[in-house]
């Protein structure tokens, strides 16, 4: 197995399982060295030179690659185009090429952030839009997996949350961390995703790694403003729903444009057994898995 982006929200939960379940595994970093995790080979490489890629492959040959390593910063994507394009494009499309003949199956980890987040709740069938480069760049991705390989997987998620060594803080841990110290939240009352719990995602990836379905997959939570995610966390810790304040995306200075309702549509997964917790028991998991990192 070869997880790329092995230090992330994802990646982490992900190495974590597959090593517990005696799966040789090679997983990549970029800066800081990570701790050792016993059957977990580190391997260091930088996706924004995509001339990195390729060579990781053929050193390797793995079987089985999941690439979860992007640039997720949105209004960094937004200012910093060619690295967006160089990590999220070029290397992707590097990595699978590089797979043709050799790894049996490729996962591709992609985001709700395809769509324009005009209607929400997104089938796999629906037609992408991006409004942002960050979306625009991802996109790019599938489209180059999808013409290099006939084994693949592109598996959209939406508002990944959680926490380890090495991966981004971002809204969920930031809430965290106040409502844990009565801080107030300011959250968007008019945006609209799936927020996932990373550890849900990688254990339906797991399954996924066992059924090897192709295409395109929609597997995230349920459907929530962020103002919602953020009072449900609230309740969660038995805190004052009344610290969390609403805010509003329209009136938002961002760099980038955000979809108003990107939320997907997973009732394919869920047909194929790929549930995910509701959002209450997720973030009751997030709340004590993540305290720690929420300090």
């Amino acid at each position: 197995m070869l997880v790329t982006g092995g230090t992330g929200l994802l990646g982490w939960s992900l190495v974590e399982r597959l090593a517990g379940r005696g799966f040789e595994v090679y997983a990549t970093y970029h800066a800081t060295r990570p701790p050792k995790i016993e059957g977990v080979s580190w391997v260091r490489v930088d996706f924004s030179d995509p001339h990195e890629a390729g060579p990781l492959v053929k050193s390797l040959r793995p079987e089985v690659v999941v690439h979860t390593a992007a640039y997720t910063d949105v209004d960094g994507c937004e200012v910093n185009k060619n690295l967006a394009l160089n990590v999220n494009y070029v290397s992707t499309r590097e990595l699978a090429r590089a797979c043709r003949g050799v790894c049996e199956y490729f996962v591709y980890v992609s985001t709700d952030y395809v769509f324009d987040g005009e209607k929400g709740l997104y089938r796999e069938s629906d037609d992408p839009n991006p409004l942002n480069y960050y979306g625009l760049t991802k996109l790019m991705g599938e489209v180059a997996v999808a013409a290099a390989l006939r084994d693949y997987l592109v598996l959209r998620t939406s508002g990944i949350y959680g926490c380890s060594p090495g991966g981004k803080r971002g809204f969920a841990l930031d809430a965290l961390s106040k409502l844990s110290r009565g801080r107030t939240v300011e959250a968007f009352v008019d945006q609209f995703l799936s927020p996932t719990y990373a550890p849900d995602l990688a254990g339906a990836i797991l399954r996924i790694l066992e059924a090897r379905p192709r295409g395109v997959l929609h597997v995230a939570g349920e459907r929530v403003s962020r103002y919602g995610f953020a009072v449900e966390l609230a309740r969660v810790l038995g805190v004052s729903e009344d610290l969390v304040k609403p805010a509003s995306i329209a009136s938002a200075v961002l760099k980038a444009r955000r979809p108003r309702d990107s939320s997907l549509d997973t009732s394919l997964a869920r047909s194929m057994g790929l549930e995910v917790r509701p959002l209450r028991d997720a973030l009751r998991a997030f709340a004590g898995e993540c305290a720690e990192y929420a300090r």
